[in-house]
């Protein structure tokens, strides 16, 4: 029974990891800007998040504290969703996903730099293999170096959003520092769009651009976010990890079997991957075994 719930717990994780690849696939298809896109996205996944905390009657209280740090903590989901999409409307959904990889490098040197720890040598190792899989993909492909170079502040932003999240969500419950942090998100790309007119401007949204985001809104970010935490609970943080790990691979086949030649990439761009991706996928691995030797290195002093 136990390992049927954990084969289960699984099947679920990949599905939640798919569902995640194929929201760049959706910020190529809706055809409105990353701003807007990210605007109706926070909005429709709050209303969402909202409907499900009225129904399963949860109380969304939080102290004046908490509330300021959610808030806060959404700004940098909010900017990191725009410079995701935005990324992906100038370059390619390829490009985008497989720089979004340097999430692993930027967290192995801001995690332990906020949270005041020892930086590690695995991690400075990794992290030093994923900026040489970049620079060959910025190589290869310089005509898509802002694409790149916005995709880098996207992996900064979602770096820093995580660390944060992991220390908050040790004192409060998931779903509801999301739910905040998508209010948080709504404010600031309301604010900014305020300043550059984007709520001037007079958008004409097709039924298509709507169904899109409302799979976008409801099920890539509020439903894929309650089934990824709900599966936490029973896995272990390393199979999380190595399964996460497979959202850039899921989406750059979607967009290949979608997008066809519009997603053929030059051979240095695969080699970049390959080694981009190799790494993240190892890191994990070298991370547990670096932890179990320095563990039974104190167990036998």
């Amino acid at each position: 029974m136990q390992k049927i719930t954990f084969n289960r717990n699984i099947l679920i994780l990949h599905l939640t990891v798919l569902i995640w690849g194929f929201t760049g696939v959706l910020g190529e298809l809706i055809s409105v800007s990353a701003l807007h896109l990210v605007w109706y996205r926070v909005l429709i996944a709050g209303l969402a998040l909202l409907l499900y905390f009225k129904f399963r009657n949860k109380s969304l209280h939080v102290t004046k504290t908490q509330l300021v740090q959610y808030l806060l903590v959404g700004v940098l989901v909010g900017l990191h969703w725009v410079l995701f999409f935005h990324s992906i409307k100038i370059s390619t959904v390829s490009v985008t996903l497989v720089t979004l990889s340097s999430v692993t490098l930027f967290t192995a040197i801001l995690e332990p730099i906020i949270n005041k720890k020892r930086i590690s040598v695995t991690d400075l190792g990794i992290g030093v293999v994923i900026i040489f899989g970049i620079y060959l993909i910025f190589k290869f492909e310089i005509q898509y170096k802002w694409g790149i170079i916005y995709g880098l502040l996207c992996s900064l932003c979602a770096s820093l959003f995580s660390i944060f999240n992991a220390r908050m969500v040790k004192k409060d419950s998931p779903s509801k520092i999301t739910f905040y942090e998508m209010i948080g998100a709504f404010i600031v790309v309301s604010l900014i769009m305020s300043v550059t007119g984007g709520f001037n401007e007079q958008l004409i949204l097709s039924s298509k651009d709507w169904f899109y985001l409302l799979i976008l809104g409801i099920v890539c970010t509020a439903l894929a976010y309650v089934l990824g935490v709900a599966v936490m609970k029973e896995l272990s943080a390393f199979t999380v990890a190595l399964t996460t790990n497979m959202e850039p691979v899921y989406g750059i086949i979607l967009a290949l079997l979608i997008f066809g030649h519009r997603e053929t990439m030059s051979t240095g761009f695969y080699v970049g991957a390959i080694v981009v991706l190799g790494a993240v996928f190892l890191y994990p691995y070298l991370k547990g075994k670096f932890s179990n030797a320095l563990l039974k290195k104190n167990n036998t002093i």
